[in-house]
């Protein structure tokens, strides 16, 4: 998926519920801090976007996004993308993510106002799943010196204590096999 792809979903998914503020939770929220151009492909290459909405506490309005512009609808057919509507509560994020929120400038969303997670959030909550799409994701962006051990680590340390025992250890795990910070993956 490129920008101008998920400007489109953005301006659909703001149209389906009739609000400008949607929120960018999945891989694709990447696009939100780099052009894909600078990306590893690894990167870009879901087909999907995962849509949430900081005001939606029972989830109504990712499943109108996920009825109107979701897999195998119209909007899927026509245009190789998709939105999977989701709630925030699916994701395990680090302690003070919505301060460190940010949206682009690119004109092409409007009238959304997109928000996008800080590349390092948006990692965490990809390693506290670690399935092995994440991982491969993660890894990309390590290697691309896009994604800093050291903060990794420190915003693992902010998933909240119900999540800690089983994800905190395998987040840690999976950062201890860089070589000291030289981005690359120790695979031994």
């Amino acid at each position: 998926m490129n920008r101008q792809q998920l400007a489109h979903i953005l301006r659909a998914a703001c149209q389906v519920v009739d609000t400008s503020e949607v929120l960018v939770l999945g891989s694709q929220s990447i696009l939100g801090a780099f052009d894909e151009d600078d990306l590893p492909p690894e990167a870009t290459a879901s087909m999907e976007a995962d849509i949430a909405f900081l005001d939606d506490p029972d989830r109504s309005k990712a499943d109108l996004v996920e009825g109107a512009i979701g897999e195998m609808s119209a909007f899927h057919a026509m245009n190789g993308v998709y939105a999977e509507g989701i709630s925030i509560e699916t994701a395990i994020l680090s302690r003070g993510w919505r301060d460190r929120l940010h949206t682009w400038g690119l004109a092409s969303s409007e009238p959304a106002r997109p928000l996008f997670l800080e590349p390092h959030d948006l990692a965490i909550a990809k390693l506290a799943r670690l399935e092995p799409k994440d991982r491969d994701f993660v890894d990309a962006l390590i290697r691309a010196a896009m994604l800093d051990v050291v903060t990794l680590r420190e915003r693992a340390e902010g998933i909240a204590e119900d999540q800690r025992p089983v994800r905190l250890d395998r987040i840690h795990k999976f950062l201890d096999l860089y070589d000291h910070g030289a981005g690359r993956l120790g695979r031994g």
